[in-house]
């Protein structure tokens, strides 16, 4: 059996068989975590949301006070050559820049006229992304502590806690976790989260406490567009539990119903339909605007 050829990936103005990449063992994002990153899906073979993404990603440079490598444009055209010489339908494009790899290791940044930033972009390849299965079940969450940093509004490489999470939800039998900080949810561990009750949608207000999520900003868009009533406030895990649906959003989930917290189903512990629908015209309405 033959192995499959490698991907080709996107390393500091190169493009590369992954086998083939390399990122100096000095670079800040391997030390310090000192990198952004940004992950667009890719549907039909056109990216999803892109100009958004764009824009969160130089808003997260910016309060990094590190250069991008590359203009929007550019990005725009690596991502999509990306695509097509990797024949990507469905999937995600991962994208990272870093503040680069100096001569050695310093907690001091390094000076940017010396130390040039470092990209990397890569494909995954996700048939059946758009039509996932798990849609159409739900997830199960449980709730633990938020110990992530303070500016979570950055989409920054620290994904240590979130990670953590993750493992505790697939311990306790669950998919993923929320995230709990003063007695109010934050967000879940890669996704940003919601209720609903009656025609409302409940979701956590942007703040540095939450990552200012590109679907999320769809989603509620649409929600509003459907008639539905938005409310962004905080809300707590005796709420959600007698919520009458649930959902989160990502870019690699869409929107994502959530049937069960903490061991509570919710309703009748199927997916709720407002969740059902807020994914189809979620769905719908992005490959009308991909590009």
């Amino acid at each position: 059996m033959t192995s499959p050829d490698p991907r080709t990936v996107y390393v500091n103005g190169e493009y590369l068989p992954e086998t083939e990449a390399r990122v100096s063992i000095f670079d800040r994002a391997f030390l310090m975590a000192d990198g952004v990153y940004e992950v667009t899906s890719v549907l039909d073979g056109k990216l999803i949301d892109f100009a958004g993404h764009a824009k969160r990603l130089e808003r997260s440079l910016g309060e990094l006070d590190m250069r991008s490598p590359v203009t929007s444009d550019q990005l725009l055209e690596i991502h999509r050559e990306l695509v097509r010489v990797n024949g990507i339908d469905e999937g995600l494009i991962y994208l990272q820049i870093t503040r680069g790899a100096p001569d050695d290791r310093d907690f001091v940044f390094p000076d940017p006229e010396t130390t040039e930033p470092t990209i990397v972009l890569f494909t995954q390849s996700k048939p059946g992304l758009a039509n996932s299965p798990v849609a159409q079940k739900g997830i199960k969450v449980i709730s633990i502590e938020d110990q992530r940093w303070g500016r979570r509004d950055i989409k920054t490489t620290q994904l240590l806690y979130p990670s953590m999470g993750k493992m505790m939800a697939r311990k306790a039998g669950a998919d993923d976790a929320w995230m709990v900080e003063d007695g109010f949810v934050t967000e879940g561990t890669s996704n940003n989260a919601y209720i609903v009750k009656g025609n409302k949608i409940i979701t956590r207000a942007l703040s540095n406490d939450i990552l200012h999520g590109i679907t999320r900003a769809a989603v509620l868009r649409f929600a509003k567009e459907a008639q539905m009533e938005v409310e962004e406030r905080n809300f707590s895990i005796d709420e959600a539990k007698e919520a009458d649906e649930a959902f989160i959003t990502s870019a690699s989930t869409f929107v994502m119903p959530v049937v069960e917290i903490d061991g509570v189903a919710l309703g009748d512990g199927a997916p709720g339909r407002r969740a059902l629908r807020l994914r189809e015209i979620y769905l719908d309405e992005s490959r009308k605007l991909a590009v």
